[in-house]
């Protein structure tokens, strides 16, 4: 097991307790669902830990409408264990990365692209994190508004092309999407 946590990537997040016998709802950062069903050893990185730990999936599933996953593991019993858990990370070491298909990409592979509009080829900005909303969003930093984030839809209406190589993500942006940050700095 890697020890540096440069060689882990986060595939969910424990928001809340589920019931009273030590249940965690996580929201998934992955969309590979049996790492939240399939019973079996998990890492987890506590809030503010710096040390990945151990723990046992028991059992898990899915919750239609919410997005969210509910956890059961073997170490956490009460609500007051799993309170405790809240903010942490669930952790799978890079190696675990299933292999894709053409086309395919791993998503958080898209954060510190450069976004640039496929109109004008002018740059928007740098790809700062991933929401899921249903749809991912690029949570997008405007090079002319540094701190400020703009959020696009990921579906073929705005994106016009992906390049891992280049780490470039051409939009085709209609108007609105985009907005005139060029006065939110001063």
């Amino acid at each position: 097991m890697p020890t540096d946590l440069s060689e882990w990537i986060e595939i969910g997040r424990i928001v809340s307790p589920q019931g009273l016998h030590g249940e965690v709802r996580v929201y998934p950062d992955s969309d590979f669902p049996e790492r939240f069903v399939k019973p079996g050893e998990r890492w987890m990185l506590r809030a503010g830990a710096k040390e990945l730990e151990s723990v046992t999936l028991q059992t898990g599933r899915f919750l239609d409408g919410k997005g969210l996953y509910v956890l059961r593991f073997a170490e956490f019993s009460s609500i007051d264990q799993a309170e405790l858990l809240r903010g942490a990370k669930l952790m799978v070491p890079v190696g675990d990365r299933p292999p894709l298909k053409a086309g395919e990409f791993h998503v958080m592979d898209l954060v510190g692209m450069t976004v640039i509009d496929g109109n004008t080829q002018e740059t928007i900005g740098t790809v700062v994190g991933i929401a899921n909303a249903g749809n991912d969003l690029l949570e997008i930093e405007p090079q002319n508004a540094p701190g400020q984030k703009i959020l696009v839809p990921m579906v073929k209406a705005f994106v016009k092309s992906l390049n891992l190589q280049t780490r470039q993500i051409e939009l085709l942006p209609i108007p609105g999407l985009i907005p005139d940050l060029s006065h939110a700095a001063e």
